[in-house]
């Protein structure tokens, strides 16, 4: 009997040990990726990866809106990818700034096309009474169609990076 018991106190120690080292394991794992198990990816973050914002104005996309302003921010010149995926030509309306120095612009976009204000031999948009100095935001709000715009602030900078020189007016 006792060559039985001495037997089955081994396994018990055996399995003990074996419950052990699976705790120690686990225990290892959830320490080493915890904070990747509650922590958001950084990868899901939407953001604006340049210099300029983007927006949603019903049917048309706005992206990396910016404007490039004088030394003194008296005026100066938007430059944007405008998006129209849909299959009829859209007019985007753009009202820059707000109360009495407010600007209004439309830019008509054809279907399935985009106009790159500043970019691919399109002209950026001057704003001629800008009324804001380079670093600030300027808020716009771009609106086509029946649907809601979107408010913004777009930011303004100077000429002071060599590929935005070119665009200082």
């Amino acid at each position: 009997m006792s060559k039985h018991r001495s037997v089955g106190a081994a396994l018990t120690a055996k399995r003990s040990r074996v419950l052990a080292s699976l705790a120690v394991g686990v225990a290892v794992a959830i320490g080493t990726t915890g904070c990747s198990m509650i922590s958001t990816q950084a990868t899901t973050i939407e953001y604006n990866a340049s210099d300029g914002v983007a927006a949603d104005a019903g049917p048309i996309e706005v992206r990396n809106a910016l404007v490039v302003a004088t030394e003194d921010g008296s005026a100066g010149n938007m430059l944007a990818a405008i998006v129209n995926s849909t299959d009829n030509s859209e007019t985007l309306t753009i009202e820059i700034g707000e109360g009495s120095s407010k600007v209004t612009e439309t830019l008509q976009v054809p279907a399935n096309s985009v106009v790159s204000l500043g970019a691919d031999g399109e002209e950026p948009l001057l704003i001629e009474a800008l009324d804001t100095m380079p670093g600030a935001d300027v808020p716009v709000y771009f609106q086509a169609g029946d649907a809601e715009g979107s408010l913004v602030a777009v930011p303004v900078l100077d000429g002071a990076l060599e590929y935005y020189a070119p665009f200082v007016p």
